[in-house]
Parts: C-alpha cells; sequence; structure tokens
C-alpha cells in the first residue's frame, strides 16, 4: 500500500514503487504559494530525499495549474509572502524550496499539468526533467509584475537558453505555450494532458530501476561540475567511483550484465 502522509492540507505526499509524489494542492487559487505552503513544500522535498526508498520524486500540482506563482492578493495585502516581515539581515533561504531542489540527490521531475507562473516556473525550473501537459504552459512574468526571477530562474535560464534567449525571456516577461517550451530545451517532452502522470511514473519507474547510489552520484557530480574546471572535476568523479565500485549494487550489476538478465538493485 503506499504511504500516504500528507505533510500538510496544501501539500499531499504519497510514495509508492520507489517514487514520491508531491502535490501542490490548492486548485481553487491555481496553486499560488503562501506561507504554509512554502513550508509544507520544503518538508516534503527534504522528506523523500532522506528517505532511502525513494529513488525519483514526481512534482505536480492539482487542477487547471501547476502554479501561478506568489499568492500576490495576500502579498498587496501585506500578509504572507512579499509582505516585507523579511528584511535582507534575517534573510534565510537555505531551506526554501528553490535551495532544497538544487541540493537533493535524489533525482525530480515536474510533471508541468498546467500554467508555470512566476515563482511556479522557478520551481519547475528547478527540477532536473520537466514534462508538460500540451495544455500547461510557462510565463515568466516577473518584470510584468515588478519583480525579478526571484527562485532561480536568472541562474537555470541563461544555462538553458543561452544568455541572448534568456534575456528576450525575461525582459520581454513573455508566456511560453508547451510546443515553445520544448522547442527552447525548456521540456523533455510535451505529452497529451489525460497521460501526463502515467508518462512522469513511466519516466520515474526506469530512473528508479537503475542503481540508486550511482544515479544519485552522478547527479551529485553534475551538480558541483557546474562550478568546477575540468581537472578538479575528473579527480572529483574518480574518488566517488571508488567507493561505489565496493557496493553491492555494482556487483550486482556487473553480474546481471553477465548473466544477462535485468538487475535487481537494493541501493546498499
Amino acid at each position: 500500500m503506499p504511504d500516504t502522509a500528507p505533510t500538510v492540507e496544501e501539500i499531499l505526499y504519497e510514495v509508492a514503487d520507489h517514487i514520491a509524489t508531491i502535490t501542490l494542492n490548492a486548485p481553487d487559487r491555481m496553486n499560488t504559494i503562501s506561507g504554509p505552503m512554502l513550508d509544507g513544500l520544503s518538508q516534503a522535498l527534504l522528506k523523500a530525499d532522506a528517505d532511502q526508498d525513494v529513488r525519483c520524486v514526481i512534482l505536480t500540482g492539482a487542477g487547471r495549474a501547476f502554479c501561478a506563482g506568489l499568492n500576490l492578493e495576500s502579498a498587496t495585502k501585506g500578509e504572507g509572502i512579499g509582505s516585507g516581515a523579511v528584511s535582507s539581515a534575517s534573510l534565510d533561504l537555505r531551506n526554501t524550496p528553490p535551495t532544497i531542489l538544487f541540493n537533493m540527490d535524489t533525482p525530480t521531475i515536474c510533471a508541468i499539468n498546467g500554467g508555470a507562473a512566476g515563482y511556479g516556473m522557478d520551481t519547475a525550473l528547478g527540477c532536473d526533467i520537466r514534462i508538460m501537459s500540451d495544455k500547461a504552459k510557462m510565463a515568466a512574468a516577473f518584470t510584468k509584475r515588478g519583480i525579478l526571477p526571484e527562485s532561480g530562474g536568472t541562474w537555470f535560464l541563461p544555462r538553458l537558453l543561452g544568455w541572448e534567449k534568456a534575456c528576450e525571456l525575461i525582459f520581454t516577461g513573455r508566456t511560453l505555450k508547451a510546443d515553445e517550451c520544448l522547442a527552447e530545451g525548456l521540456c523533455s517532452k510535451v505529452v497529451p494532458h489525460d497521460t501526463l502522470i502515467d508518462e512522469a511514473r513511466a519516466m520515474a519507474t526506469e530512473i528508479a530501476s537503475n542503481a540508486p547510489l550511482a544515479v544519485q552520484a552522478s547527479k551529485r557530480l553534475m551538480r558541483m561540475g557546474l562550478s568546477e574546471p575540468f581537472t578538479e572535476h575528473v579527480h572529483h568523479v574518480f574518488l566517488q567511483l571508488l567507493p561505489l565500485l565496493q557496493t553491492e549494487d555494482a556487483r550486482e550489476g556487473m553480474m546481471a550484465f553477465l548473466e544477462k538478465r535485468p538487475a535487481a538493485f537494493k541501493g546498499k
């Protein structure tokens, strides 16, 4: 039976078959981010990354939107996120979703079921792989609201699109349909809306079938490689390879290859 343990009401959390599914659950307001939702998402991501049974995470939204950004209604009333309660002196982003997503060793897939705008777009970009419904879109509407991509967009977009395309998207605040996102390289694929979760689970299952320690180490080294020179990086890769070669999973992978059978990895 799946382990169903919602972190908070606005976040649904489920684990089955080595896959954790985290769902933003405020469809009545298009999953705009509130304080409780932000805290709940952080807790769910940390919980999934710490769970040795979880080999892949799917992040998605309930209803017709993935996440329409921050809850601007509460912010304009002086409440919640963006209310001015947090100053630059007290700002601590270490345990917020963008930073947690970036530092997670567990692979993450964003199943974008509808609009991903502002904070929602940044959150989607923070996942390793994005699969979009043909009804979904990304809206980089930050400058249209008088703000900037506050949760990773200014870091991710130049790397995903190149400098000029990132500038064009951020400066114009343009909205891209799913097929445009695919053409620009912002998602892995676009699928019919009704098959989105099945497609995400199929990819997550494929990832989860591989040796989890090797997958996590690969992700960790790719992340390190973003800021390392080549010579130092390959040295770190070799140092990570040595302990992996001593694992049960490495022996199982080699034996499965020699015996021409699927490997049964245990994460040990």
